[in-house]
């Protein structure tokens, strides 16, 4: 199965780091998306089908904090799972985050196996391992 992923982060460099990540590790994606905020992520939303949600929490326009809440708010979206990609070091910020419905988060900078691992869960995969060792850079990145 593939998932339609939307990357909602202000730095295009970060996105791109994102989306290499995630196709060198094997997670196999069908539609990639990408928002620099959360208003523009909420924008882009409508009428897409979007199977997972990977977000920054400091931006501009829209942070993740309000990000995440509009989502919560409204259906069929409060369902899509969230993991945030943040360099937020508060542990009380992160425990809001989770609070208000984040599926997990990862701090910046990532190692591909943490990300690939995490999102395998949230997303009710196993075999991560096993995945990981036969995409063809196999856990040299």
């Amino acid at each position: 199965m593939s998932y339609n992923i939307l990357v909602v982060d202000d730095s295009k460099s970060m996105r791109m780091v994102i989306r290499k990540t995630l196709e060198i590790s094997g997670f196999r994606i069908g539609e990639y998306l990408e928002a620099s905020n959360g208003r523009e992520a909420l924008d882009l939303m409508e009428g897409k089908w979007i199977d997972l949600i990977l977000s920054d929490i400091h931006m501009p326009v829209m942070d993740g904090f309000e990000f995440i809440k509009s989502l919560k708010s409204k259906r069929p979206n409060s369902d899509i799972p969230v993991v945030f990609i943040t360099t937020e070091g508060n542990e009380d910020r992160l425990k809001d985050l989770m609070d208000g419905g984040a599926s997990g988060y990862i701090r910046k900078p990532f190692r591909p196996e943490e990300i690939l691992a995490l999102l395998s869960r949230v997303m009710g995969e196993i075999d991560v391992a096993e995945r990981l060792e036969n995409s063809p850079e196999g856990r040299d990145f």
